[in-house]
């Protein structure tokens, strides 16, 4: 069989969480829907890093999102193995090598043998005398570079990610990358896209922006408030992705929430 044979054409995804401090539902809801190949997660907005610069700045070893330890995936490392799941995380804050180790320490005390990647690049705070001195200024309002930082990322992509699961990662976790790369790094390397399959991308970019707002999109932020049912149990996305690029979005049967064009 070659590579274009045993290529999936539909990789199922399902978005766990939107923020650091989400629901410790969302992680055995996924995994009793079952038949997923990835969970992802995004722990990060422009405010958070700022949090986990804090937590570094009074603990070196800290910096990065220890629910990922201890409420989302940790307790669930046992069936993401037993299905096979794969995970990213874009969790690891400041300090993604930090939450590699500790998840690697996690991961032998419970017996399994799960291969750990982290991607880091992102963090820009031993070059900040370096910006300061060339003149970088607030692109909005021009002030001037500030001299104490707390945390200064730059936004990596989705192909450090591809490479990750591509090397033969079953968790990778990141520091700072758009939030989308979550998603789309899976889909780059489960269909083999390239660089310059821009419309692919783009379609696995959208898949990634409505997956990794977790619940959002299906009816947690709705004008529509009152269409959704059972709001204290609703479902978190599966997305159906395509290697056309096509999505189908949908969620655990008999949960609450709402899938719709609005």
């Amino acid at each position: 069989m070659d590579e274009n044979t045993a290529r999936k054409e539909i990789v199922r995804i399902g978005g766990a969480t939107a923020s650091f401090s989400d629901t410790a539902l969302s992680v055995p809801q996924l995994l009793q829907a079952g038949d997923l190949d990835y969970l992802v997660f995004d722990y990060l907005a422009e405010g958070s890093m700022g949090i986990f610069g804090r937590m570094q700045a009074a603990d070196p070893a800290a910096g990065f999102g220890t629910d990922f330890l201890t409420v989302h995936v940790g307790p669930h490392l046992h069936e993401i193995a037993a299905q096979g799941v794969k995970v990213v995380a874009n969790a690891g804050g400041v300090n993604p090598s930090g939450l590699a180790a500790a998840l690697e320490a996690l991961i032998a005390e419970q017996g399994l043998s799960l291969i750990v990647a982290f991607v880091e690049g992102d963090d820009l705070r031993d070059r900040t005398e370096e910006l300061q001195a060339a003149g970088h200024c607030d692109m909005f309002d021009g002030a001037p570079f500030p001299d104490h930082v707390i945390s200064a990322n730059a936004y990596l992509g989705a192909f450090p990610i591809a490479a990750a699961l591509a090397a033969g990662a079953d968790i990778v976790v990141t520091g700072r990358v758009v939030d989308s790369a979550v998603v789309l790094g899976p889909l780059i390397h489960e269909f083999q896209w390239t660089p310059e399959d821009h419309d692919l991308l783009a379609a696995g970019t959208l898949a990634g922006h409505l997956l990794e707002c977790g619940a959002q999109v299906t009816g947690g932020t709705f004008t529509d408030w009152r269409a959704v049912p059972d709001w204290a149990n609703i479902g978190y996305p599966i997305g159906e992705c395509h290697a056309d690029g096509t999505l189908v979005i949908t969620k655990p049967p008999g949960t609450g929430g709402l899938v719709s064009i609005g």
